[in-house]
């Protein structure tokens, strides 16, 4: 039985070396709720761009997209 890969992924790992040292030090200096913030509106802005709207409960909503 053949193994298909149903769903892509969002975000891939990178090395430390291929990050630009300036944006480091940008996210760096900001405070963890700031980047929670900006990671928070980030996912929202996607899934209104790919649903047209924003879930209540994220955990429960999976958006399928076939290969």
């Amino acid at each position: 039985m053949e193994k298909v890969r149903k769903i892509a992924l969002v975000a891939n790992h990178i090395k430390a070396d291929d990050e630009d040292p300036r944006d480091v030090i940008f996210w760096m200096n900001k405070s963890s709720s700031e980047r929670l913030k900006e990671v928070y509106r980030l996912r929202k802005n996607y899934y209104t761009w790919s649903n047209g709207f924003y879930p209540s409960k994220i955990e429960k909503v999976v958006h399928f997209e076939k290969l």
